[in-house]
């Protein structure tokens, strides 16, 4: 399957210029299976303002994905601040496909050092969506930092994590990453903006890994960039068969939570 990230800048609060210039970064990279975008793409991400904005932009913002997801015959990933049926906030990554169908998947590790938990509601299911041959976990941005919550129980392929991760805590996000892929033995899809807002700077460091560890997509530092890996599922199988990591793996629940 190929998949692109798109590592790209976000205006702050211009939901409309910023997809403008997706549409126009997307059109640049036929052919994809997957597109990747950041967290909160459309608008970027500050937890208290994004209250305020949600309730007006979201929903243009989903029908956008849609309208891509037809056009390039492909399924478009990103999050977005968005407000559930009972009119709470949710940071929520959706998975749409060219023919309309969703998955959705609301961010279950708020924030709070940002305000987030104080905006937000969090997430209460852990969400597995299939596309083309390939099972996909999708997480957002601090889901990074909690490995148990995203433990491969022998149900996805790769996992997804899109953010908006400060360029002061780049070292954690790319050394969280190929763990996550050794540890899971699976693909490792991670999409992260570039740019700045009014609290932090961005530089991207966007990158797949698969299950060995090993960078088989990335794109260049603090500037807009797509790249597009290739997840070889004949790969990922045969290492799986080769070498059983996960056969041995711990039995646990999350109490509370259902896995």
């Amino acid at each position: 399957m190929k998949t692109a990230i798109i590592q790209h800048f976000i205006s702050w609060n211009e939901m409309e210029r910023n997809l403008r210039h997706l549409t126009s970064l997307l059109e640049q990279q036929q052919g994809a299976d997957l597109y990747v975008l950041a967290e909160t793409f459309a608008t970027g991400f500050l937890a208290e303002d994004s209250a305020k904005l949600a309730g007006e932009q979201w929903q243009r913002i989903f029908s956008w994905m849609q309208q891509q997801a037809s056009r390039l015959d492909a399924a478009i990933c990103g999050s977005v601040a968005a407000v559930d049926e009972k009119g709470q906030l949710r940071n929520r990554l959706f998975f749409v496909r060219p023919d309309g169908t969703y998955d959705y998947y609301d961010k279950r590790h708020l924030f709070g050092f940002a305000g987030e938990t104080d905006e937000y509601v969090a997430g209460e299911r852990r969400v597995v969506t299939e596309w083309r041959g390939v099972r996909f976990l999708l997480q957002v941005c601090y889901d990074l930092r909690f490995p148990v919550f995203s433990r491969c129980h022998g149900d996805y392929d790769a996992i997804i994590y899109v953010a908006n991760w400060p360029a002061k805590r780049r070292d954690v996000w790319q050394t969280l990453l190929k763990a996550r892929a050794l540890e899971n033995q699976c693909f490792v899809v991670g999409v992260n903006c570039v740019g700045s807002d009014k609290v932090c700077d961005y530089y991207g460091d966007s990158m797949v890994f698969n299950a060995y560890g090993w960078t088989i997509a990335i794109c260049k530092s603090n500037m807009e960039e797509i790249a597009v890996a290739d997840i070889d599922m004949e790969e990922l199988q045969h290492f799986r068969h080769k070498f059983p990591v996960l056969e041995d793996a711990d039995e646990f629940e999350i109490p509370g939570f259902p896995m």
